[in-house]
């Protein structure tokens, strides 16, 4: 019997009234997976985990790495997410290596495809460029564009089609462009993506850029995801009621807010030269620890770990239907193995966390106006919109005023 991680016993408390033993369930269950096509499991796996492909702790040997989504799979964490541009095609190729001999039909495959690293300049800490770049194509090319960097993805990644493609960090042209979304539609009508969504960032913000989004596309998408976690409330939280009224489920990043709630990352910890955390406000670590202090109480209370209370606040907010934290192999004698912090996210509780708690610890984690924001923004000065950062339209301050967001208020850096 197969059982996804949390997945059965959430399948069990929706349906206590069942007769029907526990195998019958488990069957039950995995013929609906395989027969509603596989959707994201409640945890999910990144490949920017571990080291190799995000600067985030020490960098796993090859072996590990294997190892790891092989761990990853057995305990039942069964939704596995990369992106081409990791590694410029690596962690694909390492993710599929991982997958090969498992039946296909027992994991969820997550893409995103976006940056265009086949024709396009690294420009140094920005990455490769976007692949709706003015000086790469126009409108006409992002459908051929969209198809061909899947079809290349699929095929490192060992697979024939993905269950759900995400755009990966679009610039205000991914968000608002009618060619961009044909061109992800047609991945799903030629069979290459059983479903598809957006995936702002890497950095926080493009709030209302998401919300536009999820307003004009939603009819078409499956997913978004944004990073929300305890310590990050905000501004991710203000794009939920937007997804859950367009029919789009969530999926969360940086649950683990740069691994504080893994529980190893203490005041003076140092940090590796190159390491993505050392760009981080100064004292970030210690401000953490001392709001994660009020939130212990509820994990103790329950008998779970920080990061798992971390995961089960994200799943508390409606919309909110999968976790995925980057696990991090830090440095040093006193820190946790990344296998373990795996082990934890694998046996996530199953009971939800109530409303009570959920606010209680929103309001210990409050962060609103903590940083400067990406994408539109009241505070943007220059004429031409740059790739990660552009000004506001009277299109996002109308999605503003609909969902109560006053950019001048809520989306700008007061500390």
């Amino acid at each position: 019997n197969i059982v996804f991680g949390g997945e059965f016993a959430n399948f069990r408390q929706k349906n206590a009234t069942d007769t029907r033993s526990t195998a019958e369930l488990q069957k039950s269950l995995f013929f609906w997976y395989v027969l509603a096509r596989m959707d994201l499991t409640r945890t999910a796996f990144g490949t920017w985990s571990g080291g190799r492909y995000m600067h985030f702790g020490e960098k796993l040997e090859e072996e590990r790495f294997l190892d790891l989504i092989d761990r990853a799979y057995d305990k039942g964490v069964r939704s596995f997410m990369t992106a081409d541009v990791y590694g410029l095609g690596g962690a694909d190729e390492m993710l599929g290596e991982a997958l090969t001999g498992k039946p296909r039909e027992s994991y969820c495959l997550v893409g995103a495809v976006g940056h265009d690293f086949y024709n396009g300049q690294r420009e140094g800490a920005r990455g490769f460029p976007r692949f709706t770049d003015a000086t790469l194509r126009g409108p006409e090319g992002y459908a051929d564009y969209l198809r061909e960097a899947t079809e290349k993805s699929l095929a490192r990644c060992k697979a024939d089609k993905f269950d759900l493609l995400l755009l990966h960090n679009p610039d205000i042209t991914g968000y608002t462009s009618d060619a961009v979304w044909d061109g992800m539609a047609g991945l799903k009508e030629s069979g290459l993506a059983d479903r598809i969504g957006v995936a702002p960032g890497p950095a926080n913000g493009f709030t209302l850029d998401l919300i536009l989004c999820l307003e004009r596309f939603g009819s078409r998408m499956d997913w978004a995801m944004v990073i929300l976690n305890p310590l990050e409330p905000w501004p991710g939280g203000l794009c939920l009621p937007a997804a859950v009224q367009n029919g789009v489920k969530v999926i969360t990043r940086v649950v683990d807010h740069g691994g504080l709630f893994h529980d190893d990352v203490r005041p003076g910890h140092a940090f590796a030269e190159g390491d993505h955390r050392v760009y981080r406000p100064s004292g970030w670590v210690e401000a953490g620890n001392e709001k994660m202090g009020r939130m212990r109480e509820v994990a103790e209370r329950h008998g779970m770990t920080m990061l798992q209370l971390a995961c089960l606040w994200n799943l508390a907010h409606e919309g909110v239907e999968s976790v995925i934290p980057t696990l991090i192999q830090e440095a040093g004698a006193d820190a946790k193995a990344i296998e373990s912090k795996l082990d934890e996210l694998a046996a996530l509780p199953a009971r939800p966390l109530d409303a009570i708690d959920r606010d209680s610890i929103s309001g210990i984690g409050n962060n609103k106006g903590c940083m400067d924001l990406k994408g539109a923004n009241p505070n943007f000065d220059g004429d031409e919109p740059l790739p990660d950062r552009w000004g506001l339209t009277p299109e996002h301050k109308e999605a503003g005023e609909r969902w109560g967001i006053e950019p001048a208020r809520d989306l700008v850096c007061t500390m």
